[in-house]
């Protein structure tokens, strides 16, 4: 996405949620430094992976376990959001790509994600003013990634539009060509989340309409 037609849904959802754009230059600043040729995920291997294939997007809500039951994930690029992940490796599916910002995951869930890493899957790795402290902690851990960010895109940290770990996957998998997008584990009305989750799960309905979806 361009970040010009990004950029203004961006504000409206920071004044939104009552957080500060700093805070999200910051971290994507730190996440910079830390890339090296060595350990940088390629555009090209995204788009290999994704482009003009059916593409399933796995959000973590609980009912997860039970929608891929139903599927046959041989027939799916998955790209799998944040815990999402640790769900499909519990199931024996490496998916093709990770989205994530750490943030909302548990140890042993990232610990899966690096495991993830290692048996090849991409990881979109997302920097934003809370998680700060958990790129510090973790990316020297993962093997190779590709670093994103919701505020203005820079040298090699992109901005392919979308705010939380699972509109992201979408935006990701448009963006690149998929030939179909499919959701499993979305719940935009989870009644047990906190206001500002209620929130961004509204963002996010909102924001995968926009992909068409």
């Amino acid at each position: 996405m361009d970040f010009t037609a990004w950029e203004p849904i961006y504000e409206k959802i920071l004044k939104d949620l009552g957080f500060e754009r700093a805070g999200d230059e910051q971290a994507a600043r730190l996440l910079s430094g830390m890339l090296t040729k060595a350990n940088s995920v390629s555009l090209s291997e995204l788009e290999v992976t994704i482009f003009n294939k059916p593409v399933l997007v796995c959000g973590n809500a609980p009912s997860l376990r039970l929608e891929l039951s139903k599927l046959e994930l041989s027939n799916f690029v998955i790209l799998a959001a944040d815990g999402a992940a640790a769900v499909l490796m519990e199931l024996g599916r490496v998916p093709e790509v990770i989205v994530t910002d750490l943030d909302g995951n548990s140890k042993a869930d990232i610990e899966k994600e690096i495991l993830a890493c290692e048996q090849g899957s991409l990881l979109l790795l997302h920097a934003h003013g809370d998680n700060i402290d958990k790129l510090e902690k973790y990316v020297p851990r993962f093997r190779k990634f590709l670093a994103t960010t919701q505020a203005e895109p820079f040298d090699l940290v992109y901005n392919f539009g979308g705010f939380s770990d699972g509109d992201r996957c979408v935006f990701v998998a448009k963006e690149f060509g998929a030939a179909s997008i499919k959701l499993a584990g979305f719940d935009f009305k989870d009644p047990k989340v906190n206001q500002i989750k209620k929130k961004k799960l509204t963002w996010a309905k909102k924001l995968i309409e926009m992909c068409g979806i």
